[in-house]
């Protein structure tokens, strides 16, 4: 059995797609306030201090705490259906699709939301790992679950959610040093869309 884990952003899509969700999902006035209230953490990500993986959990908090679980679902779902499509990479994309050909179990590892994240993985059939929002009685917290899936957490989650002594094989697809602890599961690498190389102690 084959295993293969695709990044999102930037390697499955020609953009990020975190971003864009946030301006949809949430209102104006919130985004200003939100955008306010953790500004100290802007300013570092653009002076280069504060990581991606740093800012996304205080913008994800800044923008979807106490706010309802069900009007941020429908909006992932038309997301998925109305935007995602129009900014997949093809020649990636037809990777993920060569792999499901072969037989091969397909998962999606990603920092972004399950929230637009999972109907468009399970519209391909494709399995999903990602950063997940917490909810509470149908409204969310704007904490994630378990954590931001970038970096170190990629790989744990995966480890956590897949047994990977399943798998004779395993490719992982990457395009950024958040991706390096995933492809490093993996005995087949391909890095910005260029394969690093065979390691058959990977996993």
């Amino acid at each position: 059995m084959a295993l293969a884990l695709f990044d999102f952003d930037g390697t499955l899509t020609t953009r990020d797609t975190y971003r864009p969700f946030l301006r949809l999902a949430i209102p104006a006035r919130r985004m200003l306030a939100g955008g306010l209230a953790v500004s100290p953490v802007l300013l570092g990500h653009q002076l280069g201090l504060v990581s991606s993986a740093q800012a996304r959990p205080w913008l994800t908090w800044a923008g979807f705490a106490g706010v309802s679980a069900a009007r941020v679902r429908a909006l992932g779902q038309c997301y998925a259906a109305d935007v995602l499509p129009g900014v997949i990479d093809a020649s990636m994309f037809s990777r993920l699709e060569e792999h499901q050909s072969q037989g091969d179990t397909v998962v999606v590892v990603s920092a972004g939301l399950d929230y637009y994240l999972r109907p468009w993985c399970q519209a391909l059939g494709v399995g999903l790992v990602c950063s997940e929002l917490e909810d509470r009685g149908g409204v969310l917290t704007g904490r994630y679950r378990r954590g931001d899936c970038s970096g170190a957490n990629k790989a744990a989650f995966v480890r956590s959610d897949i047994e990977l002594s399943r798998f004779g094989e395993i490719a992982a697809y990457g395009d950024t040093d958040e991706d390096l602890e995933l492809l490093a599961l993996a005995h087949r690498r391909v890095y910005r869309g260029v394969e690093l190389g065979a390691d058959h102690n990977a996993g």
